[in-house]
């Protein structure tokens, strides 16, 4: 039987504990528990440790010294600086893949819309929650907008800053997804790009991301978590 590659379980960790952090099963300031995180994902001590340097620096994860790690908590200031930040990224990723999209770049936004309007929303256990194939459905139709774009740095960094909005997503808030047109919100996106036009396509996206912001802080806010 091969043995697994350092580098290779190294990878397996990571992957793992950010996917536990992002869809909020390890809650924002969960203590980390080395030995714990070992045993759950069948990984070595140093691998974990590897990955949680690696999370540290994403800013998914706070090294405390003498005290170990944590699940990096949540906070409006954040949130905005986050949404800020994601925006500009966005719209020049959005800008370049629309400058190098082509028929079959059309073809899987046309195709990742029709997903996304005919899952539902909200959660099938709790109407008040957003449900996980809603949740894959929007993250496909998000990644087909910068199909097209060719600068893999820009990519990573988007990738990133889109994980990261999701954990404020992802966590135990209820909220309120009557009181917006969403699908509205993704078609008059995807019409935009459709055409080619970078700037309705821009203004649309901005727009859109920064109304799930303020959702976001409403909702957080009336739970008493901000």
């Amino acid at each position: 039987m091969s043995e697994t590659k350092p580098e290779s379980m190294t990878s397996q960790a990571y992957d793992k504990i950010r996917s536990e952090i992002i869809l909020c099963r390890l809650k924002p300031n969960d203590k980390l528990i080395i030995a714990d995180l070992c045993d759950t994902f069948k990984v070595s001590l140093g691998a974990v440790r590897e990955a949680l340097s690696r999370l540290t620096s994403e800013g998914l994860v706070i090294s405390i010294p003498r005290k170990g790690f944590r699940v990096a908590d949540l906070s409006q200031e954040e949130l905005i600086d986050l949404t800020d930040t994601r925006i500009k990224i966005e719209l020049m990723c959005i800008e370049n893949s629309i400058a190098n999209g082509d028929l079959k770049w059309e073809s899987g936004i046309v195709s990742a819309l029709f997903e996304l309007s005919k899952t539902p929303i909200e959660d099938a256990v709790n109407s008040k929650y957003i449900s996980p194939d809603w949740t894959s459905a929007h993250k496909r139709f998000h990644e087909s907008l910068v199909a097209a774009c060719d600068s893999k740095c820009l990519l990573t960094i988007r990738e990133n800053l889109y994980s990261q909005s999701e954990r404020y997503r992802q966590a135990s808030v209820p909220l309120d997804v009557k009181e917006r047109d969403i699908i509205g919100e993704h078609s008059k996106i995807a019409d935009a790009a459709l055409e080619h036009n970078v700037k309705k396509t821009q203004d649309e996206l901005e727009r859109h991301l920064h109304k799930t912001t303020s959702i976001l802080i409403k909702a957080y806010a009336e739970n008493g978590m901000f």
